[in-house]
């Protein structure tokens, strides 16, 4: 079923035959909806995930195992599975109910105080890099690789910059994708989210509120979560975000590198739909610039 097929009918036929309590909550769309999930708000406490393809699949398993064991270590909310639902009523997937988390999508004009908001995910961060491994999934297909070596994407964003070859600077953000390659995480893997963009992020009264969707979580190199101190953060925000976080220079190399593969790929997909900047998708994303000038920042001073 492709995701456009996903539709509130679809997901009432699936809650009333699995889970029958629950089949008289209406099912509405969210304000903002995912691309690996299809995702819905079922009556006023509940919202139901459903993957767009097979390749989702195996987040779900690793949200239902690991989400309730985060949980009690974060200071923020994150996202409580419920109940797992099994493929039926013309769905051909599992899926799963979770706990609603108030908030809205974090977008610059919502955040009240851009520096107390990158204090408060550099806080996050911190304390889910806290958190002991145990036996946590290594990074994988599950991530889509986030966590693991930059390599994974060499080939990718080598082909991508030379297609952008009369829309970026070539030799710049070589030089920048090779310093990212030579760099390597030193110490053991830590909890990582994996996809840490403003729009995964809750807030409430200009205040982060919950991080949500850990479909690319795993246990590796905390870098590919910090793109965001380019995408969102900018000038005293940024600074405090990187000086909250006690990572090294190389891990902040490779975190460049990672903004720099997403801008890179985001502007690509961008060209040949005709967005020259990159701007759609980067409003989806949150980020609070076209992919284009994200691109710009990144291999600028």
């Amino acid at each position: 079923m492709e995701k456009e097929a996903i539709t509130p009918e679809v997901v009432s036929r699936l809650v009333a035959a699995q889970f029958p309590e629950w089949a008289r909550l209406p099912v509405t769309p969210v304000e903002l909806d995912g691309w690996d999930n299809t995702t819905f708000r079922l009556g006023e406490d509940l919202t139901v995930r459903l993957p767009s393809a097979d390749g989702y699949v195996p987040q779900i398993e690793k949200e239902h195992r690991w989400l309730p064991v985060l949980a009690q270590q974060l200071p923020l909310p994150i996202p409580q599975p419920l109940a797992k639902g099994t493929p039926g009523s013309g769905f051909p997937r599992p899926w799963s109910v979770y706990r609603w988390l108030p908030g809205r999508h974090a977008t610059i004009d919502r955040v009240e105080d851009p520096t107390a908001f990158a204090n408060d995910l550099a806080d996050f961060l911190a304390a889910l890099y806290e958190i002991r491994p145990a036996a946590g999934p290594e990074p994988g297909a599950h991530s889509f690789f986030r966590g693991g070596p930059l390599t994974t994407y060499d080939t990718e964003t080598r082909a991508t910059i030379a297609n952008l070859c009369t829309v970026i600077d070539v030799d710049a953000a070589t030089t920048l994708w090779e310093a990212a390659l030579a760099t390597t995480w030193q110490g053991a893997g830590v909890w990582i989210h994996g996809d840490v963009t403003a729009a995964n992020l809750l807030v409430i009264d200009g205040r982060l509120s919950a991080i949500i969707d850990f479909g690319c979580s795993a246990v590796g190199d905390p870098a590919c979560d910090l793109t965001v101190a380019w995408t969102f953060f900018f000038g005293e925000a940024r600074d405090a975000f990187r000086n909250r976080l006690a990572l090294d220079k190389d891990t902040w190399i490779r975190a460049r590198g990672w903004a720099l593969w997403k801008a890179l790929i985001t502007l690509e997909k961008g060209t040949r739909a005709g967005d020259v900047e990159g701007a759609i998708d980067s409003r989806r994303f949150g980020w609070r610039l076209s992919a284009r000038r994200v691109i710009e920042e990144l291999l600028g001073p």
